[in-house]
């Protein structure tokens, strides 16, 4: 053991001695890199983000004088494991990112390996340009994953594989040697050329013909009438031979316009066997699914599974008449031709999300990758789906198939049982039987992920003994050390080793949620981050939310997917070994906003910010808090007793004398940044009761009860008497929840972490509804956080308790209430155009249908921004924060705003995210209640 630290220490020390980027053997650094998408889990000694390849060079030569395994990391979207290893990482994410240099003329780009592909289709797409594969995952995967994978997606029938778009790489071997790759043997190391020609005859037979061969190495594409191009030969080697440092790519000429044609069959064969009868009338795509997969059929024709093909053209017409063609070849039950871009993205986004979706059955069980992308000639894939049915049932398995149909590349997700013995003993046995029949079928263990730990150990299956010991050879030649990703593609661990489940607890954790749909294991709930990483999305697209604080930080422990790693490897406690009391899981859940974008956006629905207040509940258990948790998770029992006490004049008037002010935001730990808001002079139940309401024009439509809320009450009283004015309007009597007793939604508390205090408040809600509750109100909530925390945090605190399930089917939003209890009823005109942004929790737990339809009605047109607005409840206002608060609300809400019309009515539903546009840019932002009260007046109504 003390050798092995002595020589820990002398690998780091020169890490940090020479490399200029960032050195990281921090327990931190290392739980983020443990896993990728796949089943498999190693623990890396240290992490490297080198800043150029003079930096790799360097982490090369440290690691070959210690010993020490070298494993180069993309975006860490593997399913196949070979971004894990126990070495050093190097992660090219963070500097090695850049688009060098793209040419339209010869439409070739220069790339660095950590470039995200979505940049670099930005970059060529005004030149009418794009690299021609695209994986689901191409908002966050790298040019470097995608070439030491060989990555396709959904445009492989068009634009084929990486391989086929790479001209020249520029590669960095073990051993120091920097090649440039390319073809005519350019660049290849010294004895790979004498070893191809030895072995011609093997290599001209020993590879099956179909376009998704990506198992083992390329060594065909070095034969003499393939060009001898070691570029090519060298795409799929899973980071096994040399790290590429820089990579020239072709891109191609992009369709002007597009159509997608969905065609409805009635399952997932008949769909693969009509995918290859498509292929002659040259889609760009032919993608399938089936039903299993899909949240919502609504969108989609009729039938039990679907294919996607995409065509394009010069102009939409000539895109959609493509399409109609393809839609009169295809003996199909129903179909839908789009050529609304719109329309199209939201279409793709339901087969991209499959790769999340999938890792869950229908009846909410896990499934998991392992056997994710075996590919078979397209003509015979539906033969081969009826005979992978077939074993499925014969091993007790279920799973549901989808991918590139078009191109033979099936993936799906498997209810393997990867936590107990007999469990794992199926999985092995079911994955043998599995490769013999990919390989009887003529097929590719791997057809777009690569090999890894997951199959490399069956690629004699496909290739015989001969062939994989040619692969061995091949790899002595390139890294004749092993330094380079240990156990992948040849000399192999067994694939059902290292299995990243076989470190969590066999029992249940105890917590305090209820996690009803991971059958209350916070385990389970843990597991669901399978590593998709749609979190680390650089830049939030449409309505999506998930995940402000990686966007405004870029750093993977600030992701939704870092964070579930730091909580498994707490779970784990081999490498976190603190538990509850972790400080590295604490500052990580430090910068999440608790904004539950990930509930929803994640494909998953992975809660982080449920995650986050259990952590915060055990780590602080019996300990002093920060004083942020008293000053703002206290603050509806601060509030209440300004008003019981009519004191808010004085709290206004302290907190406008800046010297006073700050002593109390330092008391506080309240940001310095921040001020601090004012305290209405009267509470809106008050100011109700003095009779400021005005009577129902058309009453008998029934009755709703208000949720007086901490910010309406206290903070915006304005908001609730808009809100009895609209609604009364519309004929509804509006009737306070509770005769004077106070209730509340304990949001506060959730989000700092006091569970227990947070349950005693619900509990006390409960309590004074209990005669309301055994009815069926219907209760509006006006801000839209404490309507999420009644819908979501009150049921999975209080499970046992029915009254909490009451209420939380009895809350509604404005807008639900209004288009649920009074349909007929017509709000004012107001034909403005509107800007703001769609309240976070709104997006995630609420859903925002009714609000977009009541704003077309009134006449407000345009869209409100997705994302965040950063001050996300008391987060905004914690010390150490303004930051990243600042720099969320500069991603969509405040450039909307500054880009609005003159005469554009600014929505903002959420209290938080009002005072975010008051405090940083000046700019008064109103609830929708408000500007349609506004609105009634004007009409004299």
């Amino acid at each position: 053991m003390a050798d092995l630290q002595a020589e820990l220490a002398g690998v780091r020390a020169e890490l940090r001695g020479t490399v200029r980027g960032e050195v990281g053997f921090d327990v931190t650094s290392r739980a983020l890199m443990t896993m990728d998408a796949s089943n498999y889990r190693r623990v890396p000694l240290g992490v490297v983000a080198p800043r150029d390849a003079d930096d790799v060079a360097a982490t090369l030569a440290a690691c070959r004088a210690h010993g020490v395994p070298v494993v180069a990391r993309g975006g860490g979207t593997s399913i196949a494991g070979q971004a894990t290893g126990t070495g050093v990482v190097l992660d090219f994410t963070r500097h090695m990112d850049g688009l060098v240099s793209l040419d339209p003329e010869s439409r070739t780009a220069v790339v660095q390996p950590g470039l995200i592909l979505d940049r670099l289709q930005q970059a060529a797409a005004p030149h009418g340009l794009r690299f021609g594969p695209d994986p689901s995952t191409h908002s966050r995967c790298t040019l470097g994953g995608m070439i030491g994978n060989n990555s396709c997606g959904s445009h492989s029938v068009a634009w084929g594989t990486t391989a086929d778009s790479v001209s020249e790489l520029s590669v960095t071997t073990a051993r120091g040697d920097r090649l440039r790759l390319g073809r005519d043997w350019s660049g290849a190391p010294e004895g790979l050329r004498p070893l191809i020609e030895g072995e011609l005859a093997r290599l001209r037979t020993g590879f099956p013909d179909l376009p998704r061969r990506i198992s083992g190495y390329a060594l065909d594409a070095l034969l003499p009438e393939n060009g001898a191009d070691v570029a090519r030969s060298f795409c799929g080697s899973e980071g096994t031979l040399g790290i590429v440092t820089e990579a020239v790519v072709r891109l191609v000429e992009a369709p002007r316009a597009r159509a997608l044609a969905v065609l409805g069959y009635a399952d997932e064969s008949a769909a693969a066997e009509a995918a290859a009868g498509l292929l002659a009338h040259g889609p760009l795509t032919v993608e399938g699914m089936a039903a299993d997969l899909v949240r919502s059929t609504a969108d989609l024709p009729r039938g039990g599974a679907w294919l996607f093909v995409e065509t394009g053209g010069d102009t939409a017409a000539e895109a959609r008449t493509r399409a109609e063609t393809i839609v009169r070849a295809a003996d199909v039950l129903d179909s839908l031709v789009v050529t609304d871009p719109s329309g199209q993205r939201a279409l793709w986004r339901i087969r991209e999300d499959a790769s999340g979706t999938a890792t869950r059955m229908p009846d909410g069980s896990e499934a998991w990758p392992g056997w994710e992308d075996c590919a078979v000639p397209p003509a015979q894939l539906g033969a081969y789906l009826r005979d992978f049915r077939g074993l499925l049932t014969a091993h007790g398995l279920r799973g549901t198939p989808y991918g590139h149909f078009g191109d033979g590349c099936i993936h799906v997700r498997i209810d393997f049982d990867l936590l107990t013995e007999a469990g794992i003993a199926r999985f092995r046995g079911f994955s043998e039987e599995l490769a013999e029949l990919v390989t009887a079928h003529g097929g590719s263990l791997s057809g777009e992920h690569g090999d890894g730990q997951a199959r490399a150990e069956l690629l004699p299956r496909m290739y015989g003994a001969e062939m994989v010991t040619l692969f061995e050879r091949a790899k002595g030649v390139w890294d004749p050390d092993d330094l380079l990703n240990p156990g992948m593609l040849v000399r192999p661990a067994p694939l059902d080793t290292n299995l990243r489940f076989s470190v969590l607890p066999r029992k249940p954790v105890d917590v305090v949620f209820g996690y009803p749909a991971d059958g209350g294991d916070f385990s389970a709930a843990v597991r669901r981050c399978v590593g998709v990483a749609k979190c680390r999305t650089p830049e939030a697209a449409g309505a999506s939310v998930m995940c402000p604080s990686f966007r405004a930080t870029g750093e993977e422990e600030h992701s939704t997917r870092g964070r579930a790693r730091l909580l498994h490897e707490m779970l784990a406690g081999e490498l976190v070994t603190d538990g509850w009391r972790s400080t590295e899981v604490r500052d990580a859940l430090d910068l999440c906003l608790s904004c539950k974008g990930c509930r929803t956006d994640c494909p998953v629905g992975v809660d982080m910010a449920t995650y986050k207040a259990e952590f915060l509940h055990h780590h602080y258990e019996g300990r002093r808090r920060p004083a942020a948790h008293y000053a703002m998770g206290w603050l509806p029992r601060w509030l209440r007793l300004v008003a019981r006490t009519r004191t808010a004049w004085l709290v206004n008037s302290l907190a406008s004398v800046r010297p006073l002010a700050a002593v109390a935001k330092r008391l506080g730990g309240i940001a310095a940044e921040r001020e601090i808001p004012r305290v209405a002079g009267t509470t809106f139940t008050r100011a109700w009761r003095r009779g400021l309401r005005k009577g129902a024009k058309t009453p008998g439509r029934g009755q709703v009860f208000l949720w007086p809320d901490t910010f309406t009450e206290h903070l915006s009283p304005t908001v609730g008497l808009a809100a009895v004015r609209v609604l009364e309007a519309a004929g509804l009597e509006v009737l306070p929840v509770t005769a004077g007793k106070p209730v509340c939604c304990g949001l506060t508390y959730v989000s700092t972490g006091q569970l227990d205090r947070a349950r005693e408040v619900m509990r006390g809600t409960l309590d004074a509804m209990s005669g309301l509750l055994e009815g069926a109100p219907h209760v509006v909530v006006l801000e839209p956080s404490c309507a999420a925390a009644l819908r979501t945090d009150l049921p999975e605190l209080l499970p046992d308790d029915p009254r909490a399930a009451r209420l939380s089917t009895a809350v509604l939003t404005f807008a639900e209430a209004l288009e649920r209890l009074a349909p007929d009823w017509t709000p004012p005109r107001i034909d403005r155009p509107a800007a703001g942004q769609t309240h976070c929790h709104q997006h995630a737990v609420l859903g925002d249908t009714p609000d977009r339809r009541l704003r077309e009605a009134a006449g407000l047109t345009g869209e409100l921004a997705g994302g965040c607005c950063g001050l996300a409840g008391n987060f905004g206002f914690e010390k150490g924060h303004f930051e990243v608060s600042a720099t969320c609300a500069e991603e969509r809400l405040l450039p909307s705003v500054r880009q609005a019309p003159e005469d554009a009515v600014i929505l903002a539903d959420g209290f938080s995210c009002r005072t975010q546009l008051e405090q940083l840019a000046g700019v008064r932002g109103r609830h929708l209640a408000e500007v349609l009260a506004e609105a009634l007046e004007g009409e004299g109504r």
